[in-house]
């Protein structure tokens, strides 16, 4: 059984499809840029003034609803666009006829969020935005797994540590000039993310897969819900062991990362006591963080390629932002948060250029590497 699970390894090995890295990397930067920023502006600067437009009594509770619900299609529909995406045959490839409809469905769902005259229409439109996106990111991750051999952790750097750092920080600027506008805001970024996510797949041109075997379930066995049908699912610990380590780390990482950065304003009013001058030193922190990310980007891929490390570094980087927590609750001045952003963003440049390749060598199986990334993006979703 061994060595026939190895002779099958090596064969799916050799048919996987791999993407020259100058076609690549710029897609894997350009592409999570396109979904991130355009989410992050609507969800920050363009969905709360419009809710508070609908129904300025119940504001706060509203905003709560959309989070609440947002998080559970999210994570349902991830899943669900990953599998459907690992079983997809066509003249396109797997990943990109999702991501193309995912994109267009985004931006239709948008168009309707930019008119909807009442908090039920906007929920309804905002929730399949949330679908609609999922079936973008899903497909989206799993481009890294197209890259050549030993080239891996520059594709996951290019995702992770350019063009998430570009999607966090790179739109807020632009869609700060729609701040008096955000109707018509909800409409531009839509098309953003749709005409940067064609761009991408322009330069991936995924190969056709038409002459690849679809896994097939024997129609002779009658499947019943049961503990068994849901480890034909999730693999046995013993299978799945190094995966369901990566996720528990992800899971961790993600409750201490965002515990900090989710109230990063009442530590530095209320803890801190900055009062006003916290305006300044939120913009020092993003700084100081941008710039350490964007070059982890550049530098952590490639090191990880050219020396076959990647534990070690995706440990660093959980162990940075412990100690950037130290800092700010040990030295509670200036020094503190500059020493806070200093380790922070070398651990989250490190983690978000390593993160995912780190979970691509643990799949336990790689015939469904889109579904398992959607599983593990459960470490951002519910952290």
């Amino acid at each position: 059984m061994a060595a026939s699970s190895t002779q099958g390894a090596a064969e799916m090995a050799a048919r996987k499809t791999s993407i020259p890295l100058r076609r690549l990397v710029p897609a894997l930067i350009i592409g999570p840029g396109s979904w991130l920023g355009p989410y992050i502006v609507m969800n920050s600067l363009f969905l709360p003034p419009l809710i508070q437009e609908l129904d300025p009594v119940n504001k706060v509770n509203t905003v709560a609803l959309f989070a609440t619900a947002g998080m559970i299609v999210a994570a349902i529909s991830n899943m669900i666009a990953g599998a459907l995406s690992d079983r997809t045959r066509s003249r396109f490839g797997m990943r990109t006829p999702w991501i193309i409809g995912g994109a267009a469905a985004f931006a239709a769902a948008m168009a309707c969020a930019s008119f909807a005259p009442n908090v039920p229409v906007l929920l309804a439109a905002w929730m399949a935005g949330q679908a609609a996106l999922n079936f973008i990111v899903a497909p989206m991750v799993a481009w890294i797994d197209m890259a050549p051999e030993g080239s891996q952790g520059t594709a996951s750097s290019a995702y992770g540590g350019l063009g998430m750092a570009l999607g966090n920080n790179g739109f807020n600027v632009v869609g700060a000039l729609f701040l008096s506008q955000y109707r018509m805001g909800f409409l531009v970024f839509g098309v953003i993310s749709l005409v940067g996510s064609l761009i991408a797949c322009a330069l991936v041109r995924e190969p056709s897969n038409l002459d690849e075997a679809v896994p097939q379930k024997d129609p002779a066995k009658k499947e019943h819900f049961s503990l068994t049908t849901v480890k034909s699912v999730f693999p046995a610990w013993s299978q799945g062991r190094d995966y369901y380590l990566a996720l528990i780390g992800k899971m961790f990482q993600g409750i201490g990362n965002f515990a900090i950065a989710g109230y990063i304003l009442y530590i530095l009013t209320d803890f801190l006591g900055l009062g006003a001058n916290a305006e300044g030193s939120v913009q020092l922190i993003n700084t100081i963080m941008f710039v350490l990310g964007i070059a982890m980007g550049f530098l952590a891929g490639p090191a990880s390629d050219k020396f076959n490390v990647l534990k070690f570094p995706v440990a660093f980087s959980t162990i940075s932002l412990a100690v950037a927590a130290a800092c700010m609750l040990l030295f509670r001045n200036t020094l503190g948060l500059t020493l806070y952003a200093f380790f922070a963003g070398v651990g989250m440049g490190l983690w978000n250029s390593l993160d995912n390749l780190l979970n691509l060598r643990v799949i336990p199986d790689q015939q469904r590497v889109a579904f398992f990334l959607g599983v593990y993006n459960l470490g951002n979703t519910l952290t």
